[in-house]
């Protein structure tokens, strides 16, 4: 059946949009990996301890009585399970009879019906011999060791201690002291990374995608539902033939206007509660924001309507945090989902989300806290120690202020001797048992790791063990 064959739109070099991602050639362009044999043996391997195993097992039975139900062979191959105390034989025979009683009917004759039973599939965890070789020690170490650094964060949070070997104010020469974290003023284009030369920032970006937004609804070419549509594409990346030559799925979008720039996006991200595990600021994710599929190392900050955000060194579980990368901008709403890969090569969801802004303006501050304890207090004065340990520090950060974990505010007066002790003036009588707190904070940016090509992951398979069904004889 032949039908009329219609242009509906040809390349116009003068409107086309720039496809310059960056304002310098990006040095960090690699081809696209997959999965070495070795790295699919170790995925397999790691399945290995989620088989199952069928049993035949009274009927009634649950999956955790099951699984102490033991087979034939174990059960007969124990000789100190043989061994039984006199007590326990006159205890057990006792048991039998008055069993016997109340299975006889009226009439005297015995039931004598066979018990019923039913086919249980029960994971073989419990069984597994080779379960310490599937264990990577070194992961267990790291993974506890994360689990610490969340925990000490949510006790002392930012809480650090200042070095013996180093001076303070070498150490922290980058952080600063505010008045007051709200209202205290912080240029946003003050000592800009060497990153911040690559990107593209928006005069105004919500009016920029109103526009763009406006302009797309004004639009009636394209193509109806229904036609048969031939695209010619041109410049197509080898790594992108591969892929759809080995049988992988290619997918074609547009681009709205500057969606082909990378600049600072920052996304909205909530914990997904099915996930329990650590995710610290800049870790390594994976990210499927929109149509594009990413790999970046985020920063987490607080989200707040203020001009200043507090950095986050994890992603809490009870709220929701600003996830802020460097990517190719895209306009919201765009729905976010956040992916870690494991060892194996198979990908855990650990948070979801949307796209907020394209801000590179936006201020994230970490803060740290330096403590100290009161040594000697009168009045209104008190001599701290061991928030330093040298008097040039002391004098360094002498116009910092300070405060206390009960709600005292004061400043360093002078230091006295060599050692680190200061004398405070604070606006109130400090208790013994108060922390003196001193807080720094620094402007933090993310890093620059943005990886386009991300391999598929590994197929979760599971693997059932099936054996000949045996009667089990319960004790």
């Amino acid at each position: 059946m032949e039908e009329d064959v219609k242009v509906l739109m040809k390349v116009d070099s003068t409107v086309q949009e720039s496809l310059l991602s960056e304002v310098i050639p990006d040095p960090m362009e690699g081809e696209q990996t997959w999965p070495t044999e070795e790295e699919l043996k170790e995925a397999e391997d790691s399945l290995k301890a989620n088989t199952k195993i069928v049993k035949k097992v009274p009927k009634g039975t649950s999956a955790y009585q099951a699984a102490w139900i033991l087979d034939d062979e174990e059960d007969h191959g124990d000789d100190e399970s043989e061994d039984y105390d006199d007590d326990d034989d006159m205890e057990g025979e006792q048991a039998d009879a008055i069993d016997e009683d109340l299975s006889e009917d009226e009439d005297g004759s015995s039931n004598e019906e066979p018990e019923e039973s039913e086919t249980l599939t029960i994971p073989d965890s419990t069984r597994d011999d080779k379960y310490d070789e599937n264990l990577d020690e070194e992961e267990e170490k790291q993974m506890l060791e994360r689990y610490k650094l969340e925990r000490q964060d949510e006790l002392f949070p930012d809480e650090v201690d200042t070095p013996r070997n180093q001076l303070a104010r070498i150490r922290f020469q980058k952080y600063r002291g505010l008045k007051s974290f709200r209202t205290s003023p912080w240029d946003s284009k003050e000592n800009l990374p060497r990153d911040y030369a690559r990107i593209f920032q928006f005069h105004d970006f919500f009016r920029t995608r109103k526009r763009v937004f406006r302009d797309l609804e004004d639009e009636n070419e394209g193509a109806m539902v229904g036609w048969y549509v031939t695209v010619h594409i041109s410049g197509v990346p080898v790594s992108v033939m591969e892929q759809f030559a080995q049988g992988g799925p290619l997918v074609l979008c547009s681009l709205l206007p500057h969606e082909q720039k990378m600049s600072v996006i920052n996304m909205v991200g909530r914990r997904y509660q099915g996930n329990s595990e650590p995710i610290k600021a800049k870790e390594e994710l994976i990210f499927h924001c929109g149509f594009r599929r990413f790999r970046a190392s985020p920063l987490f900050s607080q989200h707040t309507s203020a001009d200043k955000h507090k950095s986050e060194r994890f992603m809490r579980s009870d709220t929701s945090v600003v996830v802020t990368v460097y990517a190719p901008i895209i306009f919201p709403p765009a729905s976010v989902l956040m992916f870690k890969q494991r060892n194996n090569g198979m990908h855990d969801l650990v948070a979801t989300g949307s796209v907020l802004s394209v801000d590179p303006d936006r201020i994230i501050i970490k803060r740290i806290v330096l403590s100290g304890h009161p040594f000697k207090i009168l009045t209104r004065t008190a001599v701290v120690r061991y928030m330093f340990f040298n008097r040039e520090d002391i004098l360094w950060f002498k116009p910092v202020e300070l405060r206390t974990k009960w709600g005292r505010r004061g400043h360093i007066k002078e230091p006295l001797g060599t050692h680190g002790h200061m004398k405070c003036l604070f606006d109130g009588q400090l208790k013994s048992q108060d922390t003196v707190l001193m807080n720094l904070y620094k402007r933090v940016y993310p890093k620059w790791n943005y990886d386009p090509y991300v391999a598929p992951p590994v197929t979760w398979v599971k693997n059932e063990n099936t054996i000949e069904p045996s009667e089990v004889e319960m004790d």
